[in-house]
């Protein structure tokens, strides 16, 4: 008898430890980085292409003491796109980062998706900040970001990734 009782009991505490491990992050997550790599202050970021695949690299750096954040990922149609991990419109909120989900890109903070193939292609609203091609030098191993480039972004993460 006490044998069924307490089979009957941990049978109904089943469906709250389950909801409690949904609840506290047990449960699985978007991945958003096959790496990241840490920028030498001064230093350009330099991405190597062979690197890129369409699981996002993040590359996280400090600039005279703010934190940013680029990412490239290969589109769809071979290309390589890059951005600022941070959003357009959201920037400001603490929340306005990206993390993938699959091939989209999910604004931490309106929860806007932007498409891969969408990251360079447009420009203002709520999606990445671009990378345009005129703020980078792309050979076939490389993609150079000056480093004079990075430090002229830190305005747009003064309060970035802050809850």
């Amino acid at each position: 008898m006490r044998y069924l009782f307490n089979t009957l009991r941990i049978a109904a505490s089943l469906p709250i430890i389950l909801a409690a491990l949904v609840f506290t992050g047990c449960a699985a997550k978007p991945e958003t980085s096959a790496k990241a790599a840490r920028l030498d202050s001064g230093s350009d970021l330099v991405i190597q292409v062979k690197d890129v695949t369409e699981k996002a690299v993040f590359y996280p750096m400090d600039i005279d003491g703010t934190e940013l954040e680029v990412f490239a990922v290969k589109a769809a149609d071979g290309t390589i796109r890059t951005a600022f991990n941070t959003c357009q419109v959201c920037y400001d909120s603490g929340r306005g980062y990206y993390k993938q989900d699959g091939d989209v890109f999910v604004c931490q903070n309106c929860g806007n998706r932007f498409e891969t193939n969408q990251i360079e292609a447009i420009r203002g609203g709520c999606n990445p900040w671009p990378i345009l091609p005129e703020n980078k030098a792309e050979t076939n191993e490389t993609i150079t970001i000056s480093y004079d480039y990075l430090k002229e972004a830190t305005a747009i993460f003064g309060n970035w990734k802050r809850e």
